[in-house]
């Protein structure tokens, strides 16, 4: 049996917001294993336990560069707040947007190797990262980059700094506009029901079996319940089939107000600053604490 640590639980209530004890028996139900420990909050709390998992632990910039149908965005992650609103740090991740949609580089390593010089750093962007981690005194990494050329217009909106939507499209360019907002405001996991992943689709399936179970229905029943779980989940996700949020009716679809509007989506990106990223939890007081017993020991 695995040791539950308190950090093991502080760390599955900070992601699914399910009280203490909960994660605590769902850890050790699952023997320490995280993943299976949400899905044991996602079986006996339903939804709620999934409401915090999208929570950004790491900060940064996501920055677009588009013109007609040649576009890129870029993340570029920082390790505080504070950077992510610096003039200089803002002006390097455009610059690399700017880059991948001119250039089409294969990679981030191939993104680092072309030129560039800002604030006497260069002459490429490996260069002017290094010069700026020294000269802002923080860390800064490149993540990743998404480039569209040759297909479709291409429209995009950006959430302040942290989430970015680009979306290939045919026909109006405002009922694009409308549609990279509600992507960013409701997040879907695929433009259709038949582009979720099938590992989404598989996990969803699994949660829905084992709350169906817990019913004590008879197995016809429970299959019924399952199926009709997964659909209706697969409507949450899919982006033609979420209600568009500004929709009048409050029940008219993406895929309707597109339809509305004489436009079509051949698919989009979204990027959510520090998205999968674990960052460290400083522990304040631990830190003051061990400051003052070094200096003790110094004395």
């Amino acid at each position: 049996m695995a040791a539950i640590t308190a950090k093991m639980v502080a760390d599955l209530r900070a992601k699914t917001d399910a009280p203490m004890m909960e994660c605590k028996k769902a850890l050790t139900e699952a023997d320490g294993d995280m993943v299976r420990a949400e899905e044991i909050l996602r079986v006996k709390l339903g939804n709620k336990a999934g409401k915090a998992a999208s929570r950004v632990t790491a900060e940064g910039v996501i920055a677009a560069a588009v013109n007609g149908s040649t576009g890129a965005m870029v993340e570029v992650n920082c390790e505080t707040d504070f950077v992510s609103k610096n003039e200089i740090f803002l002006s390097f991740v455009q610059s690399c947007a700017n880059l991948v949609a001119e250039h089409n580089p294969a990679d981030v390593e191939a993104l680092s190797a072309l030129p560039l010089a800002m604030e006497d750093f260069g002459p490429t962007v490996e260069d002017v990262r290094k010069g700026l981690i020294g000269k802002i005194g923080e860390n800064m990494t490149i993540r990743r980059f998404k480039r569209y050329e040759g297909g479709g217009a291409l429209a995009h909106y950006l959430h302040g700094v942290r989430i970015g939507v680009v979306v290939e499209y045919t026909g109006d360019a405002v009922a694009a506009k409308d549609a990279a907002m509600h992507i960013a405001a409701m997040k879907p996991a695929a433009l259709s029901s038949a582009e979720v992943s099938a590992e989404l689709v598989e996990k969803e399936r699994k949660i829905a079996a084992e709350k169906a179970a817990e019913s004590g229905k008879p197995a016809e029943i429970v299959a019924k319940m399952v199926e009709g779980s997964v659909q209706k989940f697969l409507k949450e996700v899919s982006l033609l089939d979420q209600v568009f949020v500004k929709a009048a009716d409050g029940k008219q679809t993406v895929g309707a107000y597109l339809k509305s509007a004489g436009t079509s989506l051949a698919g989009f990106t979204m990027f959510v600053v520090g998205e999968g990223i674990e960052k460290k939890q400083d522990d304040f007081a631990a830190e003051v604490a061990a400051q003052v017993a070094a200096a003790s020991k110094s004395a």
